[in-house]
């Protein structure tokens, strides 16, 4: 069982930054694909980025790539996702969520249905 909690969330001006932090309990951490995912009411929930188990290889939605970058710490269980030049469209709740998997790799990084765990939810607001 793997329980995540996030912080980090909170409102910003276009242009600005925030980083998102994803603390998971378990001491298997480091065997888990990790993602972030964001869902705005009325929508379905779409993957942002995810990171392989020992962070060797990273993932992004193409409306993330080049402005997010997700990260982790094995050794502290924590998972971040730094967010900059933040549009207004990044509006959301944002969600990590954890895949045990083989070797901790992430294949169909982006597929809900295959993380086992989700984290409540860090609101982000960004206005112009």
């Amino acid at each position: 069982q793997v329980q995540l909690v996030e912080s980090g969330g909170g409102s910003v001006q276009a242009g600005g930054s925030l980083r998102l932090s994803c603390a998971a309990s378990g001491n298997t951490y480091s065997r888990y694909c990790m993602g972030w995912f964001r869902q705005t009411p009325g929508k379905e929930r779409e993957g942002v980025a995810a990171i392989t188990g020992g962070g060797v290889s990273t993932y992004y939605a193409d409306s993330v790539k080049g402005r997010f970058t997700i990260s982790r710490d094995n050794a502290n269980n924590t998972l971040y996702l730094q967010m900059n030049s933040l549009k207004i469209e990044d509006s959301a709740m944002y969600y990590c969520a954890a895949r045990a998997a083989r070797f901790g790799v992430c294949p169909d990084w982006n597929s809900l249905n295959l993380y086992n765990y989700w984290g409540q939810g860090t609101q982000v607001t960004v206005s112009s």
